[in-house]
């Protein structure tokens, strides 16, 4: 795995994936001392990746970018069409119908598949993890996973997408002990 972070981490603690180039820009934003964030990152995207058989085997990238409430509220008003902050934005750098293409020129020694960017609002995490009663190292894999996952090509606008996304996600989490997102908070 080759990770490039905005602020100096070591990239050692990483779980190796030789076939993920993953970017992390933290814009000087922090989700507090409960967790190794760089490691948070690089682990729920490799998981979410490694969950494609397909995607797992070849070369590809992904931009992870914290940003503020207001520079998601921007990139969801002018991309999406909602004009309110958002906790994850995915923009494919490919797109889902091309994705099978795009892997097999890569596999062909093609250049590595741009797989997208993921967009985190830091204060709505932490505002929605408190609501929510969850940790927010645990809320934060979560709206990873969900982000790489519609990177992949997944989607939850009709039921059945939806249903299959979700268990997808509590599979991805389990890995690391989280427990099920969607569960009812009492």
């Amino acid at each position: 795995m080759s990770v490039s972070i905005v602020e100096s981490f070591s990239a050692e603690k990483l779980s190796p994936n030789p076939h993920l180039s993953l970017d992390i820009e933290l814009n000087g934003h922090s989700l507090g001392d409960e967790a190794d964030w760089e490691n948070v990152i690089s682990h729920a995207v490799g998981a979410a990746i490694a969950s494609d058989r397909t995607c797992s085997r070849v070369a590809s990238e992904v931009f992870v970018e914290l940003v503020s409430n207001n520079r998601s509220q921007e990139l969801n008003r002018d991309y999406r069409g909602k004009d309110k902050p958002t906790n994850v934005l995915s923009f494919p750098g490919v797109e889902p119908e091309d994705l099978d293409d795009a892997i097999a020129f890569s596999n062909a020694g093609g250049p590595p598949v741009p797989l997208g960017d993921l967009i985190i609002a830091v204060d709505l995490v932490l505002l929605e993890a408190a609501e929510q009663k969850k940790p927010v190292s645990h809320h934060f894999a979560h709206l990873i996973v969900h982000g790489v996952l519609h990177l992949l090509g997944h989607d939850h606008i009709e039921e059945d997408e939806a249903e299959a996304m979700e268990e997808l996600e509590r599979q991805i989490l389990a890995q690391f002990d989280i427990p099920d997102p969607y569960r009812e908070i009492v």
